[in-house]
């Protein structure tokens, strides 16, 4: 299969560039700046563009059976995530390429309270713009008629880990554990999600992957 992957270089990028590499694709990293495009193996493609530019999504897209995008902007940029979810769908448009999006977990609902993660009110306040600019995030991807797109929202916490290639799914509602814990490696993030590219079984919608 052939890949490209928007936010190459970033902590959940950079792994599922290495998990879709370990399986035998071709892999794409696009760069919005090409002195940043460093550390990948040689077998790797690099691209320079940007995801908020609809030519540019088309441009690199051509050719791509699938598109994975697991940008994440800087503090203070949470605005250019909307925006690159508005040029991904623009760009893939009229096209063939499946998208799937990496996204965030504030839209989970938290089992047996009916609110969601970013509702809870121990939700860190450091983190409620980048959950809510995955918010409008989803709900683009929601709103559009066009373009094959999945999104997968991570446990509620997110870190560096061990790939175990063990995890469950769900759907909209956050995944706790007998603890009350939610949470997964980037590492099986990147499987969860090179496992839903190789076999589709959530087009159109989101679903969620936890320990």
């Amino acid at each position: 299969m052939r890949i490209t992957v928007f936010g190459s270089t970033g902590n959940v990028g950079r792994r599922v560039v290495t998990e879709a590499l370990t399986r035998g694709h071709e892999v794409t990293a696009v760069v919005r700046d090409a002195a940043r495009a460093h550390g990948f193996p040689p077998t790797v493609a690099i691209a320079v563009g940007d995801a908020r530019d609809p030519q540019a999504v088309a441009r690199i897209a051509d050719g791509q059976d699938l598109v994975i995008t697991a940008t994440r902007p800087a503090p203070g940029s949470e605005h250019e995530l909307p925006a690159a979810t508005r040029g991904l769908l623009a760009g893939l448009t009229g096209t063939a390429v499946r998208l799937l999006a990496v996204g965030g977990a504030g839209s989970l609902t938290v089992p047996g309270t009916g609110a969601t993660l970013a509702e809870d009110p121990s939700f860190p306040d450091e983190i409620r713009p980048i959950a809510l600019a995955c918010n409008e995030q989803l709900d683009l991807y929601r709103a559009d008629p066009a373009v094959d797109w999945t999104y997968l929202s991570p446990a509620a916490l997110l870190e560096p880990g061990e790939r175990t290639g063990r995890y469950r799914l769900g759907r909209d509602d956050l995944l706790l554990d007998a603890d009350g814990n939610s949470a997964i490696s980037m590492e099986d993030l990147a499987v969860a999600l090179l496992d839903e590219a190789e076999t589709p079984t959530h087009r159109r919608t989101r679903f969620t992957a936890a320990y």
